[in-house]
């Protein structure tokens, strides 16, 4: 699924260079379940960048299956990204004016996907994440723990190849964290996803088939 080789990435910061990421190679292979483990400042956020094809290296390659992502124009890049590739964060993400139906239909727009299965499609994926009944509730009418659920259906609902989780579990208490990644463990399962957690919760990472540490932007397997 994605191969890194030798990928660096520096920022200018305060008219010195940062290196956020400094020669990483990686494979992830299709259908693993990934989690990534590190300080602040680490790196984390920058390699869940490269693989979201948000950003391009400095340096060295970035490849998703037959793309590589560090060489595409802008215009493939957010392609990739609107029908491949799907994206939980901690802060869910929803439009408050918005209906959790509604919510999950936007992620469909860039597909030019019509109204009807726009509908039909967000109507599933809510299902799918045991909303069902809530689909016409606003954010401010549903618990912390239901709002990620409405933010994983958006993702879901483009039936894309990786999903890439910040810290979705950050947010919430202990009980619904455990419940969130029931849901995550089982969806990947179910539907054969790639899935990358950053998370700072060793209790998540030890849920996943493969645990990394990223520090300093130096990337090490976690036996």
């Amino acid at each position: 699924m994605y191969t890194l080789t030798d990928v660096t990435k520096t920022y200018s910061q305060s008219k010195r260079q940062v290196v956020a990421l400094s020669d990483v190679t990686l494979e992830i292979p299709d259908g693993q379940l990934v989690a990534i483990q590190g300080p602040t400042g680490g790196g984390k956020s920058t390699l869940l960048q490269m693989l979201g094809a948000l950003d391009r290296p400095t340096s060295g390659s970035v490849q998703l299956g037959a793309d590589s992502l560090s060489k595409q124009h802008d215009g493939r890049l957010a392609k990739i990204r609107a029908k491949e590739i799907g994206f939980v964060f901690q802060g869910f993400n929803l439009i408050p004016t918005l209906t959790a139906q509604e919510n999950v239909e936007t992620a469909l727009a860039p597909l030019r996907v019509g109204a009807a299965e726009r509908k039909r499609r967000a109507a599933e994926a809510l299902a799918s994440v045991g909303l069902a009944d809530r689909g016409n509730h606003l954010p401010s009418e549903l618990s912390g723990g239901q709002q990620q659920r409405v933010a994983i259906a958006r993702a879901l609902v483009k039936d894309p190849e990786v999903l890439l989780a910040d810290e979705p579990t950050g947010n919430l208490d202990e009980e619904t964290r455990d419940e969130i990644m029931d849901l995550l463990e089982g969806l990947w399962r179910d539907r054969g996803l790639t899935v990358v957690i950053v998370t700072h919760d060793t209790a998540v990472a030890k849920r996943a088939q493969r645990r990394l540490h990223i520090k300093h932007g130096q990337v090490r397997e976690v036996a």
